[in-house]
């Protein structure tokens, strides 16, 4: 039989008092010879498995464990760093962060952003239980299988008539409205990019998701392929069209070319339609005008519908006129023999012939517009001008306006508010002796009769310039009523508007001398009209000998 050690029969003969003595005795020896690196719930348990003899550790033992803390404590060791450290395993905290507020720790919700209480070690029933009652959390949820089940409701309106529906949030459909809005208003493609943009979107939509000025780009291009392709299926059952066209130079010295296709729809409803928006290289011959034209055709599909083709007065659209009719004719596609393919643009007619006019009188409004200009370079003067307006109580609806010697029209503007503030400029010349251009009666007499005859021109270019009505029917009249101006203008004994009058008549017979058939036969189709207003206003326009010649030719 194998005979126990001394310390061994001591323990076994021990009493627990007197055993929980011994092992601490022990643990005091051994304590010495052990890493306290280690945690001391580990050094505990080394102890312990070298008494395996000794019965379950009383309450004795449990006060000697914390007079050792209180011996770590005092060497330095932190009882919070000797716990072995370990990861939250709650799905709440996927939902939660952990933040100090005034000193004290807290749980804030990642959705509504409100704190709970925390205390480290302990329960997340509360955070689990707000989570479920979180409503912006419940916002993010629906569309996943959470959330709330019950559906928004919504009004649409379809052809006058409110309809209740069901609101389903459609991230496509944003996207497409996003797109249009873009288009529609130029905006630039940063700007989805904003913060408060994506702010504003998200307070009306919690659910909005920002995107990419890239991708924006994209979305751009998918939608003007989808709406080409649109109206390539639309424009395939369309008989004829008609084209207009204009070019010009923007400020980067860059020329652009604008196609556009007028149509009646299967309904008779006028509609028009960009078709092309293209850079044109320099220089701007006939032959690169009607290449990029006939180029836009064959890629829409087009180019043996046309019936008329529009385009402003310069050389170069004349070639390319002859160029366009040549191939049209070679394919005998050419409707109406040619008569009616090329029609120049009325309203550009007009705005040459009234620069023509205004060339022989600028001496007439040379000191209304010298005013104008000297009032206009000092706010100073113009607060002056403007103190004396009110003290007449005139009308402050119309400031005044310096004429551009490229449009006309901006002159008939200028006159027409220096003609209603003509009191004004008398008593401005006796508050400024340096202002020396004040109009003469003489002045304001020729002035008022140019604005009389520019008011009636402007009526005709509004009539011409009409978008979202047929106008080829009302042309003939207005061409009429200009010709009859003109005539009884040349009759009167005042040298300005003799030499105005002549000008003009010139720049009309340029261009009018010829019968325009596209006036003519829309004029006839006009139910109020018909032959009547042929026979009425052909013999005023054209001369004697040739009128009845143009009678002839209408259809």
């Amino acid at each position: 039989m194998a005979t126990s050690s001394p310390t061994s029969s001591c323990l076994d003969r021990a009493t627990p008092s007197t055993a929980s003595q011994t092992f601490s005795l022990r643990y005091d020896a051994e304590c010495a010879h052990h890493d306290f690196s280690a945690p001391f719930s580990s050094n505990l348990c080394y102890k312990y498995n070298h008494s395996r003899e000794m019965s379950r550790p009383t309450k004795a033992n449990i006060v000697i464990d914390m007079e050792d803390v209180d011996k770590d404590d005092e060497m330095g060791i932190d009882a919070t760093e000797a716990k072995t450290s370990r990861k939250k395993r709650s799905v709440v905290w996927k939902e939660f962060e952990i933040i100090t507020n005034s000193g004290d720790m807290k749980a804030r919700c990642n959705h509504c952003k409100h704190n709970l209480a925390y205390k480290k070690g302990g329960a997340t029933t509360h955070l689990k239980r707000h989570l479920k009652l979180c409503t912006p959390r419940k916002a993010t949820l629906v569309g996943k299988d959470k959330g709330p089940k019950q559906s928004l409701l919504s009004f649409d309106v379809t052809e006058g008539d409110e309809m209740l529906s069901i609101f389903k949030y459609d991230k496509g459909k944003v996207r497409e409205e996003l797109v249009k809005m873009f288009v529609v208003h130029e905006y630039p493609f940063r700007m989805v990019e904003h913060e408060f943009f994506t702010k504003f979107c998200r307070s009306l939509n919690p659910k909005y998701e920002p995107i990419k000025r890239q991708t924006l780009k994209l979305d751009c291009m998918k939608m003007y392929i989808s709406e080409k392709e649109s109206l390539k299926l639309a424009l395939a059952g369309i008989n004829k069209i008609s084209l207009t066209s204009d070019l010009w130079t923007s400020n980067q010295s860059i020329g652009y070319m604008c196609l556009t296709g007028h149509f009646m729809d299967s309904e008779w409803k006028l509609q028009k339609r960009i078709l092309n928006f293209c850079p044109l290289e320099p220089p701007h011959t006939g032959l690169a005008i009607a290449d990029s034209i006939s180029e836009c055709l064959i890629d829409w599909g087009i180019e043996d519908k046309i019936s008329t083709i529009t385009l402003d007065n310069a050389s170069s659209n004349d070639l390319a006129v002859r160029v366009l009719k040549e191939n049209f004719e070679a394919k005998e596609k050419l409707h109406f023999g040619g008569k009616i393919f090329h029609v120049r643009c009325c309203a550009h007619i007009l705005n040459l012939m009234v620069q023509d006019g205004l060339t022989e009188i600028r001496d007439v409004i040379e000191n209304i517009r010298e005013s104008v200009k000297y009032l206009k370079l000092s706010p100073s003067r113009l607060y002056k001008f403007n103190e004396i307006v009110k003290s007449l109580k005139l009308s402050t609806s119309k400031r005044l306006i310096l004429d551009v010697p490229t449009r006309w029209n901006s002159t008939y503007a200028m006159l027409e508010c220096a003609l209603e503030n003509k009191s004004v400029f008398s008593r401005y010349k006796e508050r400024d002796y340096n202002y020396k251009w004040l109009p003469s009666d003489e002045d304001w007499k020729r002035a008022a009769e140019v604005s009389k005859f520019l008011e009636v021109i402007n009526d005709v270019t509004k009539v011409f310039s009409g978008r979202k009505y047929p106008t080829s029917n009302l042309f003939l009249r207005q061409i009429w009523k200009v010709r009859k101006m003109l005539n009884d203008m040349s009759t009167d004994n005042r040298d300005f508007v003799k030499r105005m009058t002549l000008k003009m008549k010139e720049k009309f017979d340029k261009y009018w001398r010829e019968c325009n058939l596209v006036m003519a036969i829309g004029a006839v189709l006009d139910p109020r009209y018909k032959m009547k207003l042929i026979l009425y206003s052909f013999p005023k326009i054209y001369p004697a000998d040739d009128f009845q010649r143009h009678i002839d030719d209408v259809p």
